[in-house]
Order: C-alpha cells, then structure tokens, then sequence
C-alpha cells in the first residue's frame, strides 16, 4: 500500500506539471568540470557540524556534537577538452578519504569519457550530498543503508547528455563491492555499506556495471532510472590454483551476486518542492555466502522515502522550508530459507524540520525524526546542524 502511494504521488507530479523551461540538475563533479572552462584552477569545498540528541519520556541520553565532514574540491583544465576533479574528504575531524578523483576528456561537445575514482550514480543523494542540496540534518537513511552514500569506486565509462533530447546519461565499469576479507563483510545490520572499496588499495576480482538515465524535459522535474550489476570481489582468488576444483568453488561461496534497481524524482513547482526515490537489491547465492561467513545477508533489499517542502520565502535571497520525509527500508527485505529474520532491520522513519538558508551555500537545519522497527521498538531524536558549500 505504502509503495503504492509513492509511485501515485511520483506519477501525479508528472502529470501535474506544464512543459515549458527545463533545468539540469548538476552534481559537484559537473559543476567543478564547469568552473574550470572559466577559471582554469578551482578551489571550494563543503562542511557539516551535527548535533544530535535521542530523546526518551523515561531515559536521559547524552548528545553528540560532531564535525561530520570538511570536503575541500579541486579542478584542473589542462585544455579544452582534458580536466581533473578530485575532493578530499575529512569525517569526524580523524578520518582521512578521497571522495572522487577523475580525469574527464571530451570526446565531443555532450559527451566525455572519464576514468578514476567516481561516484556511483544511484538515487539522489550519492551524486547530490553537499549539505545545502538536501533537506534533513543527516542524510536521508535509505541512502545510508541501501544505496549506501557516500558510494565511490575505481572505473572508467562515459558520461554526457543526447543532444536532440532532455537527457542526461552515464554508464561506468567499475571496481565493485568487497564482501569477503578473511571474513564476510555483508550482512543485515549494516546491508551492503561495509563492502565500499573507496578506491583504497581496492581488490578487484571482476568488473561491475553501473549506468542511470536522467529525463529533466519538463519544468522543475528531474526522473531518474539507475541500474547496478555485477559480483562482489573476494581476498579468496588471490593466489587460487584454478586447477583445485575444491578451492575454487570455496572461493566462489565467499562471493554474491548484486543486482541494484533504482528510481528517484525530484520535483519543484514555485515555492513546493516534492522529492521520492526507491531502491531495490536483488543479491544471488546468499545462501552459500552466509553459510560460509556466519552472515544474515538478505536476498533482498529495499528503501524508499517520500519528502515535500515549502519554501515560505520563496523569491527572496533567502530561503525557508519546512518539511516532511517519510521512510521505509529494510536489508532483510526477502531472506534465504536458512536465515533467521531480525525485525530490527525492517524500520520505518519519519522527519519534520526546517532549513534555513542563510545564503546560497549556507544553510541551518533542524529536525525532529521518529524511528520504529517492526519489533516496535521506537527512538525519537532531535537534529541541528550547520552546512556551508562554496
């Protein structure tokens, strides 16, 4: 019923709307690959600090402060058609990433070939995660824990638009999934998100197709349909005699199959601003790899989330939108017959907040976020927070 709802308001968006100007939506990777046709060199970045502070009738709890990410971003143009995009990335003022690190060559006026560590284009918040792009203190949980943002990996593909159309495309080989180490790193408390590789001495064992097609022909809308596929990577073939035949099928039992299905909207009409998505896994031979590494991976996975806002000062400099997201994910969403179902991975999410956009690119937040699991087991939380991007 609730899935229903989503693709009705999806669909209503769509047809409530009149065709007249269009916009591209641009993640940070397009807009630095822009900056430095003008500026050669370009320099900016982004930032988060976060409280939060889970709230209880009967229980005191302590609140967290933290300084969530400081992302510094480089452009480089070596000439008209060769550039470098790199963002450095400090989480928790302790951790040290590279977020992305391409070189982009055009190969023609809409269309590049890009190599490197890159994004992978799935739902809404993994290409556009700069704080003043979303609503919420943090980042909507189905990114979180069935996308999983912030997902990059080492690859090479094509990226550009169909000139005759409102098309955006991009379609990437790419490094996947890590889900064996010396142990199994997948599992239903945390889904898919330990097995991102972020191009940190990355094993490869097989290659992963990713491609998404975006449709922005009509104003203030934005539909996209992304696709993963591929195996996820294994320490077990490193060094494998491919003549034991015992060997190789221990080594394939540390292996699964991933296939990622993924639709997002994002609407804007005036001062209302509409956004939804939807992400499903299907994962094979689930089966073998938990019987292996002790793991409750799901066979399936899947999240989706419903958000509208209202801009009050809609025309002004500044902004003001007050908002409502509804979520629903779960990472044991179908299970194999061997695996014991933990209700707690089934959850369900609601935020209400206000973001307050000081100025372009700086933004204060708020939200007050109830969560139930289908154990119905309820945590409520208050979030602030301050976001910059420049």
């Amino acid at each position: 019923m609730k899935k229903g709802l989503l693709f009705v308001a999806m669909i209503t968006a769509f047809y409530s709307i009149n065709a007249q100007e269009t916009q591209e939506h641009k993640s940070i990777g397009t807009t630095i690959l822009e900056r430095v046709k003008d500026e050669k060199l370009s320099i900016g970045g982004y930032g988060e600090i976060h409280y939060n502070q889970q709230v209880s009738g009967n229980t005191r709890y302590n609140g967290k402060m933290d300084v969530h990410r400081m992302v510094l971003f480089f452009g480089y143009q070596f000439n008209d058609k060769t550039s470098f995009v790199t963002e450095i990335e400090y989480e928790h003022v302790k951790e040290l990433y590279v977020e992305q690190a391409f070189l982009n060559y055009n190969v023609r006026a809409n269309a590049s070939l890009r190599a490197g560590l890159m994004l992978v284009p799935m739902g809404i918040v993994n290409e556009y995660h700069e704080p003043t792009t979303f609503n919420g203190v943090e980042r909507p949980s189905v990114d979180n824990s069935i996308v999983p943002t912030t997902w990059r990996e080492i690859g090479v593909g094509v990226s550009g638009r169909v000139s005759s159309l409102p098309l955006k495309y991009q379609v990437y080989v790419m490094n996947g999934f890590n889900g064996y180490d010396d142990g199994g790193l997948l599992g239903g408390s945390s889904g898919l998100r330990k097995g991102r590789q972020k191009g940190a001495e990355s094993s490869f064992t097989s290659p992963s197709l990713s491609a998404k097609v975006d449709y922005y022909g009509v104003k203030g809308l934005n539909i996209g349909m992304a696709g993963y596929f591929g195996k996820t990577q294994s320490s077990e073939f490193d060094g494998l005699d491919k003549n034991d035949d015992f060997a190789v099928a221990v080594a394939d039992s540390t292996r699964v199959g991933i296939s990622m299905l993924g639709m997002d909207l994002r609407y804007q009409l005036n001062a209302l601003q509409v956004k939804a998505q939807y992400i499903h896994s299907f994962i094979n031979d689930v089966a073998e790899y938990n019987d292996k590494t002790g793991q409750d991976l799901g066979k399936q996975m899947q999240g989706y989330y419903l958000e509208t806002g209202y801009d009050l000062l809609h025309g002004k400099e500044q902004a003001l939108v007050p908002f409502v997201r509804y979520e629903n994910y779960n990472t044991q969403h179908k299970v194999d017959g061997n695996t014991t179902v933990n209700k707690a991975y089934d959850r369900e999410e609601v935020f209400f907040g206000v973001s307050y956009h000081l100025a372009k690119g700086a933004v204060v937040k708020a939200d007050y976020q109830t969560s139930k699991d289908a154990n119905d087991e309820k945590k409520n939380y208050v979030n602030f927070g301050v976001g910059v991007w420049f």
